[in-house]
């Protein structure tokens, strides 16, 4: 299947219609966000309209758009005068990512658990299956976000899930910073029992399992900050408490 560039051009070269500025902002804004989210552009990286313009074969004006949005959602710091660069991670914004996730999240695997049927179950054991067997981190996580979609979808609140994902951002940063093989195999476990207990109709250790799985990442952080002080905002006092 052939992949879209920013222009909606196919890759193979064949023009499929020429966007305007605003649908290219658009474009531009998911396509810097997943290098931001991902670590392909880190924290600190120096970034310009004028690279960005070039790279994508694209005029300024949307570039610049783009990075008022990505501004506007934590990911940018646009400095005039000055270079503008990746923001760093906020350590309180990862916090709050966190919570709302799990607010909305717990509240969806409860809806499921008193609606699955075998059809859910196979479907969330079919992702699991897939996230076995990827290999590359950047599959397992599009894995990963689809399985949590999944559970939206079959609770019947796939905007809930919408809203997940304009407001984890940061706490998908720290997410890319640990994964590896054993964080991998954890998330599998993890979510096998959540699979468990819906298909159990068990509203309340489903409740507890996507609590646990959802924690992780905010257990992991004071350690992460460590690991990559470079790529964090300082903590302040309060929050180094918390932590």
């Amino acid at each position: 299947m052939l992949g879209m560039n920013i222009r909606g051009e196919e890759q193979s070269g064949m023009n499929v219609g020429e966007p305007g500025e605003e649908t290219m902002a658009v474009r531009l804004v998911a396509a810097l966000r997943d290098e931001i989210v991902t670590l392909r552009l880190r924290p600190g990286d120096a970034i310009s309209e004028s690279d960005i313009a070039a790279r994508y074969g694209i005029s300024r004006q949307p570039v610049r758009e783009a990075f008022i949005r990505l501004a506007q959602q934590g990911l940018l710091l646009i400095r005039p005068k000055r270079a503008t660069v990746i923001k760093k991670i906020s350590p309180d914004g990862v916090r709050q990512s966190r919570f709302i996730r799990e607010s909305i999240e717990v509240e969806i695997v409860r809806r499921v658990a008193l609606c699955a049927d075998g059809a859910a179950a196979d479907q969330l054991n079919a992702l699991i299956a897939e996230q076995e067997q990827a290999s590359e981190i950047h599959r397992f996580h599009e894995l990963d976000e689809e399985f949590h979609r999944t559970l939206a979808r079959i609770a019947g609140v796939e905007y809930a899930w919408r809203l997940v994902e304009d407001h984890k951002i940061q706490l998908d940063r720290v997410r890319y910073l640990t994964l590896g093989v054993s964080s991998q195999q954890r998330a599998i476990a993890e979510h096998k029992i959540i699979v468990a207990a819906v298909s159990n109709g068990d509203a309340a250790e489903s409740e507890a399992a996507m609590r646990d799985h959802l924690a992780r990442a905010e257990h992991l952080l004071s350690q992460t900050i460590a690991d990559y002080p470079d790529y964090f905002e300082p903590v302040d006092e309060a929050l180094e408490v918390a932590l």
